[in-house]
């Protein structure tokens, strides 16, 4: 029961301090534009998640192909035999 209790310690203790490691620096105040300080604007992500889920459907696609593509080979095998 100690075992378990010490590995639990120093799980969390590790698992927090990962956590605590990659906290954001806060924002500098933003000199540009009319205003005044308002929060930087982030990228639009639309343009490369559409690229990535295209490639994904493809990826997807050839693999499906290729698995039924095997196993049709494999059934005339055996069909052969």
């Amino acid at each position: 029961m100690k075992k378990i209790g010490k590995f639990l310690i120093v799980f969390f203790i590790l698992n927090s301090s990962f956590f605590i490691s990659f906290a954001d620096p806060p924002l500098p105040p933003s000199a540009h534009g009319s205003e005044g300080n308002s929060e930087p604007r982030g990228a639009p992500i639309d343009g490369g998640l559409g690229i990535l889920l295209a490639l994904g459907a493809g990826y997807g696609g050839m693999k499906l192909y290729k698995n039924r593509k095997n196993a049709d080979r494999e059934e005339e095998k055996l069909e052969g035999e």
